[in-house]
């Protein structure tokens, strides 16, 4: 039974940096994609970044592009998300998604058929 675990969320100030791990439970890293995604009341649900489990290639939103860093450490069978120069409007749930569909574009939500329980992110003064 596959199982995704976020942690590493919490309050930060406006400049701060979080790092996000999703700890991978049930299988280890094969091909496909794994990603972020966050989520906040006044938002829809947006792609932050995925990376390519077999390949290490990168994928971010431009809106984090340049102060956001997603990797993978393989033998631990976690993903990370090194969140630098935080915004408010950062804030928002973060989940770690897996099991990907080949074939669909990474940002896209229902590509991915995995997803764990969140961690918060606030950004405020």
């Amino acid at each position: 039974q596959v199982q995704l675990v976020e942690s590493g969320g919490g309050l930060v100030q406006p400049g701060g940096s979080l790092r996000l791990s999703c700890a991978v439970s049930g299988f280890t890293f094969r091909a496909g994609l794994m990603a972020w995604f966050r989520h906040s009341p006044g938002k829809d649900r947006e792609a932050v970044a995925a990376v390519g489990r077999a390949s290490g290639s990168t994928y971010y939103a431009d809106s984090v592009k340049g102060r956001f860093t997603i990797s993978q450490d393989k033998a631990e069978n976690t993903v990370f998300l090194q969140m630098n120069s935080l915004k408010p409007e950062d804030s928002g749930m973060y989940y770690c998604a897996a099991d990907f569909e080949y074939g669909r574009t990474w940002y896209n939500s229902r590509a991915y058929n995995t997803w764990g329980q969140g961690t918060q992110v606030t950004v405020s003064s």
